[in-house]
């Protein structure tokens, strides 16, 4: 099989392929655009998602040094204040001093590449690098189901692999990273994964496993998930004979509102900071 030209993977194209085969095939080989609701009610949805963005952009507001006060100002939704506002009661602890924004690493992967974009990076030369994601779903989930999830693992790897020029020119040691799970619903109770070189090793080995698997196979031979309850959240649900209805907002079950993962099948490479080696 043939991926398209300057194709990447990422945590979401690799979450995907994980979740369903099909979908895999349809959102970034076909390239396929499905104009499906992924949740219902659809004004609730699409309130979420633009609440999440606003949220993310408030955040990087803030770190950039525009003051709390002056952002605060800005705000007339209620929910979006109070998630404002338990980001400011509820800050991560201990972070290194170095913070980069919406950071986005590229490394070479099995012939293409993988890239991570980072909500914040937290670095110190030498020393700490930790990776925060800031999730603004309504139902923080189990650790388990966390740690299953590949974003728990590319990011961590993408730095390992990819770091050398925040750290003074040296190899990130997968010892130095951990990975914060951050939620506007619960910010008194973050998640923390710490990153070790057993990690490391077994994220390599699958990573390439998966794209291995997925560079072997030809067109049409993308099945479907097993998992109908995939489906319910799923765009392409009517074109797989999957149900028309979309699943219940309130009902989602990950730790993020549908669509905002960081699937952009149309971003120009050439804006993506890689890593020459």
């Amino acid at each position: 099989m043939t991926l398209p030209d300057r194709f990447r993977f990422s945590q979401a194209s690799l979450q995907d392929y994980v979740d369903c085969r099909r979908r895999f095939e349809l959102r970034y080989l076909d390239r396929l655009r499905w104009p499906a609701l992924e949740s219902e009610p659809a004004l609730e949805h699409e309130a979420a998602m633009q609440r999440g963005m606003q949220f993310h952009r408030l955040v990087q507001q803030h770190l950039a040094g525009i003051a709390p006060n002056l952002i605060e100002a800005s705000l007339r939704d209620p929910d979006l204040l109070a998630w404002w506002r338990s980001y400011l009661d509820h800050p991560v602890p201990d972070l290194p001093e170095t913070r980069l924004t919406e950071y986005r690493l590229s490394i070479p992967f099995a012939g293409r590449r993988l890239t991570a974009t980072y909500d914040l990076l937290a670095c110190e030369p030498g020393g700490r690098f930790v990776i925060v994601d800031w999730k603004t779903g309504a139902k923080p989930p189990r650790r388990e189901w966390l740690a299953d999830r590949l974003q728990t693992r590319v990011y961590p790897y993408v730095l390992v692999e990819g770091g050398a020029g925040l750290n003074g020119g040296e190899p990130v040691r997968p010892e130095q990273v951990s990975l914060v799970y951050w939620f506007v619903n619960a910010p008194e109770s973050p998640q923390i994964f710490e990153y070790t070189a057993a990690d490391h090793t077994a994220a390599a080995e699958e990573l390439d496993a998966m794209v291995a698997e997925i560079a072997g196979r030809d067109p049409g031979e993308f099945p479907l998930t097993d998992d109908l309850n995939k489906c319910r959240y799923c765009v392409y649900r009517s074109l797989c004979d999957r149900g028309r209805e979309p699943g219940a907002f309130d009902e989602f079950p990950g730790f993020e509102v549908p669509g905002l993962g960081d699937f952009d099948p149309d971003l120009d490479l050439d804006q993506v900071g890689e890593i020459e080696f």
